[in-house]
C-alpha cells in the first residue's frame, strides 16, 4: 500500500518494482495499490497515462483528497508512505517527506517484500 502526492520519478520507479513484485509472487496473493493524494483536475488522466507508459500489469492506481483516505492518517508532511501488510497487520511501514525518497530507499522497501509474501531472504 503506497500513498503518494505525485508521480515524480522515483515514486514511478517504486511504482514499477512493486508492479513487477506482485507479478511475481501471485501464488503469495500479493496485491499493491497506489493512492495519489491529490485534488489536481489531471490527475486522472495522468494516471492513465503513468500505467500505459510503463505497461503496468497488477498495481491498482487510485486517486483520494490531498488528506487521504478516511480513517487511514496519512502524515500530512510525508510525501511518500508505504506500508506492506499480511492479513491487515504492518509487517513493514516507509516514509519519505518531500525528495527524500532515493533508489537506495525503493531497493530497502523491495528488499521488505518477502516479509508479506513468505519468500525467504
Amino acid at each position: 500500500m503506497v500513498f503518494a502526492r505525485e508521480a515524480t520519478p522515483e515514486v514511478t520507479k517504486l511504482i514499477k518494482k512493486l508492479d513487477a513484485c506482485a507479478a511475481k509472487h501471485t501464488d503469495a496473493k500479493m496485491g499493491s495499490f497506489v493512492v495519489f493524494c491529490s485534488d489536481s483536475e489531471g490527475s486522472r488522466a495522468s494516471l492513465k497515462t503513468l500505467a500505459k507508459e510503463n505497461d503496468l500489469k497488477k498495481i491498482v492506481l487510485a486517486i483520494d483528497n490531498p488528506a487521504g483516505p478516511e480513517g487511514y492518517k496519512v502524515a500530512k508532511d510525508a510525501d511518500v508512505t508505504v506500508v506492506l501488510y499480511k492479513n491487515r497487520k504492518a509487517k513493514a511501514n516507509f516514509a519519505y517527506k518531500r525528495a527524500e525518497l532515493k533508489e537506495k530507499d525503493i531497493e530497502t522497501i523491495v528488499k521488505a517484500v518477502p516479509t508479506i509474501t513468505g519468500e525467504s531472504k
